[in-house]
């Protein structure tokens, strides 16, 4: 290893300007991939190691970046979306040289208390937000913070922030539309929240493809409840009343929850009621039958986030950018139909 090597050193052994070298260094892709491979190369060959501190003194950055999940502890640990997301966003953290600090709270109270910490200056560089019906109200802290900062989802009442989503709209279309190819007509849905784009945009999906097809939008065919298995479980039992051949529903975990009370009403999945999903979690193929249901690029997304995030950081918060990942529909048994 070469010794009190620095970004100056690396520039002029690779034949690029001291700039070049940091966006390298922190994977951002306004670089040639020829110029790319021969600046690693360079810090290969010499065992170069950023000095972590003097990198913060000079650009005044933390090389932290917060991710943000407001009033959601139980639901961060009970849920494997939460974890496949984070895992995302921890990689791509890794690649940039960056570090990344997990903020949950309990409560509105704890949000009260502790946001404006977090978003003191010197605390974070960049901070993601997962968008919740709880973010709103951090939504308006953060922007009097200057604390650059991009959402997990799109947000119900931020028109101007930064996002990467997927097209919940079309996935959720998709998923009903396979349904009625199936020949099912009564397809009832359990939703997510209404307070929250997810359960709006998933929502939209349902009724657009019962539109289409000349189907009749029926109220009491539609249950909200929170992204839970209980949840799913309880609105299942209510809907049942309704004797549907079908239910769409809006995450993985509400499905596992809507199968339990379909098999205890002495119903069977997929030949008395048929089940489609959205998500793509794990419990997806352990279910008993697996789940038909709307994949999402979880890694991607958080792969993205941090891509966009320190896209403003560098260049700064407008115009927002608004990143629509596409989603595809996984056929499985709970269905009628296997692949």
């Amino acid at each position: 290893m070469t010794d009190n090597l620095t970004l100056e050193d690396i520039a002029r052994l690779a034949g690029v300007s001291r700039s070049t070298v940091s966006r390298v260094i922190n994977e951002q892709e306004s670089v040639s991939d020829e110029v790319r491979q021969r600046v690693r190369q360079v810090i290969s060959e010499t065992d170069f190691r950023p000095n972590q501190a003097a990198r913060t003194l000079v650009t005044r950055r933390t090389y932290v970046i917060g991710l943000v999940i407001p009033r959601s502890t139980s639901t961060f640990f009970a849920d494997p979306y939460f974890p496949r997301l984070t895992m995302g966003i921890a990689e791509a953290c890794n690649r940039a040289n960056y570090s990344l600090s997990l903020y949950l709270f309990h409560t509105e109270e704890d949000e009260k208390r502790l946001f404006p910490r977090i978003t003191r200056k010197g605390l974070v560089d960049g901070i993601i937000i997962q968008a919740t019906q709880a973010a709103d109200v951090l939504f308006t802290q953060i922007a009097k913070s200057d604390v650059p900062y991009v959402v997990a989802g799109r947000p119900l009442n931020a028109p101007n922030v930064s996002y990467v989503d997927v097209d919940n709209v079309a996935g959720a279309h998709n998923a009903v539309r396979h349904l009625i190819r199936l020949g099912r007509r009564k397809i009832a849905h359990i939703a997510g929240p209404r307070d929250t784009t997810v359960g709006l945009d998933r929502i939209e999906g349902y009724c657009k493809a019962l539109s289409e097809s000349g189907l009749a939008i029926d109220e009491n065919l539609t249950a909200e409840c929170d992204f839970t298995e209980e949840g799913g479980y309880y609105s299942a039992r209510r809907l049942l009343a309704q004797k549907p051949d079908a239910i769409f529903v809006g995450a993985d975990m509400m499905a596992i929850g809507a199968m339990r009370a379909v098999r205890e009403a002495g119903l069977r999945v997929p030949k008395d009621i048929a089940i489609v999903s959205f998500d793509d979690l794990p419990p997806a193929t352990l279910s008993n039958p697996p789940l038909t249901t709307v994949r999402q690029p979880i890694r991607r997304l958080g792969l993205k986030l941090v891509e966009t995030l320190l896209d403003i950081i560098e260049n700064g918060p407008t115009p927002p950018r608004r990143v629509i990942f596409d989603t595809e529909l996984v056929i499985r048994e709970s269905c009628g139909e296997r692949r």
